[in-house]
């Protein structure tokens, strides 16, 4: 999948703190994909979602 196609779809994120982790979930809202990252809860939630959106990238275009 092209950069161009990933910038079409709308992304939706929903971020958690559980104890002492952020947990970010990305999920694609044409395909319903969903992913999800951990990461400790003094990190940037950007960060977080960076990470999660790159690993969905990854997740669609595996399949």
């Amino acid at each position: 999948m092209s950069q161009k196609s990933m910038s079409q779809r709308e992304i939706y994120f929903e971020i958690k703190q559980i104890g002492m982790y952020l947990r970010c979930t990305a999920i694609d809202s044409l395909t319903g994909t969903e992913v999800t990252v951990a990461g400790p809860v003094v990190r940037n939630p950007e960060q977080l979602k960076r990470v999660a959106l790159q690993k969905l990238e990854y997740v669609l275009n595996k399949g």
